[in-house]
């Protein structure tokens, strides 16, 4: 029998004890926003996981701080390969540290489709730098979101924002929205009327994808009213742009960063 329900109601971690109690033999299917992943059990043992490019105990403590979501639990015979053969326990201990550290990491980095870019007065001259550091350093392009420059270096993005968020707090780097699916030219051709409409459109899409947040809707609420003061003070296009920016924080404060990362997907077809 399947078993299946939503993330935020209950962890990863808090599922597979469940299951893993039981002995059952099967595969859990996990989706966050534009994200997926498997985990396959053996007689209650977690054996084999994937998400992405990672496999093995990386993929399932990717897994395990995603907040948002739905997973299910299809029984099977047999998992299609082994990669893990750490005990339950280990892993999902490792899971919990890894969600507490995460929780202090979203403080600076609420968001891993954000775009890493060196401050203006930045320099490697007065800071000591990590092997690894200089690796992340020799992949920023001031293109790449941090999800790109985890792929781009073999690791997870959890353990790319660990890196980064040294460089953050040394004042080496900061983040910037990842616009770059957004036509942002097209702000250039809207009369005033067409702004006005585009905003409450915007809005509206944003309300729709928290609910009913009284924390998101008082963001959606301060971002618009800044929007309204920037557009009556003749910045049109920056109005719009600060708009985008505040909904996707106010989304991926409630939702997380993949639902935020769809919002952005779904602004760019409005403006196309």
């Amino acid at each position: 029998m399947a078993f299946q329900g939503s993330l935020r109601e209950l962890p990863l971690p808090d599922i597979i004890q469940l299951v893993s109690v039981s002995g059952k033999t099967g595969k859990f299917s996990l989706t966050d926003g534009s994200s997926s992943g498997d985990i396959h059990l053996a007689g209650g043992k977690i054996v084999h996981a994937v998400t992405g490019k990672l496999s093995g105990e990386e993929a399932v403590y990717e897994m395990a701080v995603w907040a948002e979501g739905d997973f299910v639990f299809v029984p099977e015979d047999s998992s299609p390969e082994k990669t893990i053969s750490k005990s339950n326990t280990n892993l999902l201990m490792e899971a919990a540290r890894r969600i507490d550290e995460w929780r202090i990491l979203s403080k600076r980095i609420p968001s891993t489709h954000l775009v890493p870019v060196f401050t203006e007065d930045a320099t490697t001259s007065s800071v000591s730098l990590t092997p690894q550091e200089w690796r992340v350093i020799s992949k920023i392009d001031e293109r790449r979101s941090i999800e790109d420059l985890a792929v781009a270096l073999g690791r997870s993005p959890f353990e790319a924002c660990k890196i980064l968020y040294g460089m953050l707090t040394s004042g080496l780097i900061r983040l910037q929205e990842n616009f770059s699916g957004i036509p942002t030219e097209k702000l250039q051709e809207l009369g005033p009327e067409q702004i006005q409409d585009l905003t409450t459109q915007l809005v509206n899409l944003a309300v729709g994808e928290v609910g009913d947040s009284s924390s998101a809707q008082a963001e959606i609420s301060k971002a618009r009213d800044l929007a309204v003061a920037e557009i009556d003070s003749g910045r049109p296009q920056d109005a719009v742009l600060n708009l985008i920016r505040g909904l996707e924080k106010a989304i991926s404060s409630i939702h997380g960063s993949n639902r935020a990362k769809e919002f952005l997907g779904r602004v760019a077809r409005v403006l196309h």
